[in-house]
């Protein structure tokens, strides 16, 4: 069945990362996107090669497109692109600042095409600022912006959470919220706009409730001292007697009591969670116990209950959790497990796109959906701005 973005057409201009990501997003809520792929060129990079090496099919990052291959440096390259643009209601970029308007496809040539075109930007450290044409990752965005600091215990060096952070929720989440923001807008107003998303606004808007728990004098500015980043023993990971791990949650009273009464422990013998001067002693009272016990039956002896503990499951444990499989959480298609279309809509549920495209699959079924008339389509082909 469609999905709530079902007739809404987005041309991507194809990049790594975060910006597949938020176009995935779009994607997976019924969008119709057409890629635009560069013609295969020698790899810059080692991770570039690898992932030119790979299976297309296997990007999960790359779901729900089809694939158009233009040579934009062919003398009618631009001109193909944007009369695609003339037909699209989203065009969606992550290139370095200034790179867009130098192939001549910036927001105003874009724009005087399409005047309802939302033009989306993605970068890591935004259009303008003095970091605005350095090269960066996430664990460079992270940082500045205050995440990174701040995701490590105490005394110990800060931990790069994946790419979680600053790629795909500080960068392709806000994007695709801020797109489909402006779409909304555009329904009224009947004109497009320019939605600049950078990692580092993004993540500064992850950290909003620290800094309200900041402001409010109940989080310390020093890592691994506080409730919930592993400063309070009863908000950490710990390893039982098969080398795995749980997650202890239970932040409540009421929730902490649950957890001792499973475990055999009465709360009045145990040391304090009150007084933060026993917080070491207590950390070494539970680390003692989940030591005596496998993974599994730390899971059964927690199952059913609001003790707020869970296995910590690798990828590819998690898709047979009994939760995630009840909830179809993740989904197998022709051998791949990956997840399921996200959030989950009531009147116009999303389904699983179609598997990422092949460079150049679907030029003619793409170009000629999208209104471009054949002869058009047989021009660019002899010309060599279509490949």
């Amino acid at each position: 069945m469609p999905g709530p973005l079902d007739g809404v057409r987005v041309l991507e201009m194809a990049g790594l990362g975060a910006t597949p990501f938020g176009v995935m997003l779009l994607a997976d809520l019924g969008a119709d996107v057409v890629r635009i792929d560069r013609p295969a060129k020698v790899a810059a990079s080692t991770y570039e090669q690898a992932r030119a090496a790979a299976d297309p099919r296997k990007s999960v990052l790359d779901r729900g497109r089809r694939s158009v291959v233009v040579d934009l440096k062919a003398p009618d390259g631009i001109d193909l692109v944007l009369r695609l643009v003339e037909s699209a209601d989203v065009l969606v970029e992550g290139y370095r600042p200034g790179v867009m308007e130098r192939l001549g496809l910036g927001p105003e040539p874009c724009m005087a095409r399409n005047p309802r075109l939302v033009y989306g930007r993605l970068t890591g450290w935004g259009q303008e600022g003095p970091l605005a044409q350095r090269a960066g990752h996430d664990i460079t965005y992270i940082a500045v912006a205050g995440a990174l600091r701040n995701v490590a215990r105490e005394g110990q060096t800060p931990l790069p959470p994946l790419s979680l952070v600053g790629d795909m929720g500080g960068g392709g989440m806000l994007l695709a919220l801020g797109v489909v923001a402006a779409l909304f807008e555009s329904r009224s107003s009947g004109r497009g706009q320019v939605v600049d998303a950078a990692m580092v606004d993004g993540v500064s808007t992850l950290l909003a409730m620290y800094f309200g728990l900041l402001a409010q004098g109940r989080w310390r500015d020093e890592p691994g001292v506080n409730f919930g980043d592993t400063g309070a023993p009863y908000y950490d990971v710990y390893e039982t007697a098969d080398g795995g791990y749980l997650a202890v949650g239970p932040l409540e009273g009421q929730f902490y009591e649950e957890m001792l009464q499973r475990m055999g422990i009465d709360p009045l013998t145990a040391p304090s969670r009150e007084d933060e001067a026993q917080w070491p002693v207590l950390r070494e009272f539970l680390a003692t116990r989940f030591a005596e016990r496998t993974r599994d039956e730390w899971e059964k002896v927690f199952d059913g209950s609001d003790a707020c503990v869970a296995p910590a499951l690798s990828f590819t444990e998690a898709p047979t959790h009994p939760h995630l499989v009840a909830r179809s959480t993740y989904v197998e298609r022709d051998g791949l497990v990956q997840p399921a279309p996200s959030p989950r809509f009531s009147r116009t549920p999303s389904a699983l796109p179609s598997p990422a495209p092949r460079r150049g699959e679907h030029a003619d079924d793409a170009l000629h959906d999208w209104g471009v008339p054949s002869v058009d389509t047989a021009r660019w082909r002899e010309s060599g701005a279509l490949r």
